[in-house]
């Protein structure tokens, strides 16, 4: 089977706690790569971020926490760098992140580029870093080619692997890997996959992190309404046969975005093993 990645967010309750234990069990049957956790606007949930990891890596798998530089100091990079290597944690998802809402100012650090470049000048090549792709292009960015461009600054400042924001169209995958390969990049790009399991809300997130739904697909899901089943069914037969095509033209891997269920994510992963 292709090698797969999975991602959480840190629960708020202890019953969410409770439900993201119990999901990982069933989730570890896909043996993954690693498991990441994301990193609230700001490092607002920072704390919850390294308890979730610290849980992964209590059950014997490899914990990724997410880490932002929004807003952040040097001073403070260095120090939370050397807390994680003191910890035995030796992947980030190094990423610029969201500013909360009313927070000041950018701080120290402007892009993605320059957080990795100062993660490799302080911890050399400790950490594995794994960075964001967008093949439809970052909703900030002026144009695909600046995109392109800012892309190929976090490879060349130190990136180990990227992966893309949830994708519905592999062709958008295709083409953005090919025009990589044009810049003499050779890093590996694992497409991010998000399981169909409601239609309003992923649609409403699509379009505020500018993530494309074609149109057929978010006809079809709206002419479902409230009807659960059939949009999962749905979504299962879509996201798998893309899955199954990204499999086919040469993706090194699936990065799946389980949004803490394990039951989509172990649906689509097991269409690629028949």
């Amino acid at each position: 089977m292709i090698p797969v990645s999975l991602e959480f967010f840190p629960p708020k309750t202890p019953e969410g706690v409770a439900k993201l234990a119990a999901a990982r069990q069933e989730l570890y049957a896909l043996d993954p790569e690693f498991c990441s956790v994301t990193y609230g606007a700001g490092g607002s949930t920072q704390d919850g971020t390294m308890q979730t990891v610290e849980a992964i890596r209590g059950e014997g798998r490899v914990g990724v926490p997410h880490f932002s530089c929004v807003g952040a100091t040097r001073e403070g990079v260095a120090a939370r760098l050397d807390a994680f290597r003191a910890a035995g944690i030796d992947r980030l998802v190094a990423l610029r992140g969201d500013l909360p809402s009313g927070f000041g100012g950018m701080g120290e650090f402007r892009y993605a580029s320059e957080l990795i470049g100062f993660i490799r000048e302080h911890s050399g090549s400790h950490f594995q870093l794994i960075v964001a792709a967008y093949p439809e292009m970052h909703p900030q960015a002026r144009s695909p080619q600046a995109d392109l461009l800012a892309f190929a600054m976090k490879v060349n400042a130190g990136a180990d692997v990227a992966v893309t924001q949830m994708i519905f169209n592999a062709d958008a995958y295709f083409r953005f890997r090919d025009e990589v390969a044009k810049l003499g990049l050779s890093v590996p790009i694992v497409p991010g996959v998000m399981p169909i399991t409601n239609s309003s809300g992923l649609m409403r997130f699509a379009d505020n992190c500018g993530c494309e739904i074609p149109r057929w697909v978010r006809l079809r899901l709206q002419s479902y309404g409230d009807d659960v089943k059939s949009i999962r069914a749905f979504g299962e037969e879509v996201v798998g046969a893309m899955c199954e095509r990204l499999v086919a033209g040469g993706a090194p891997g699936l990065h799946f975005y389980t949004m803490n269920q394990a039951g989509p994510t172990v649906a689509l992963a097991s269409r690629l093993v028949r």
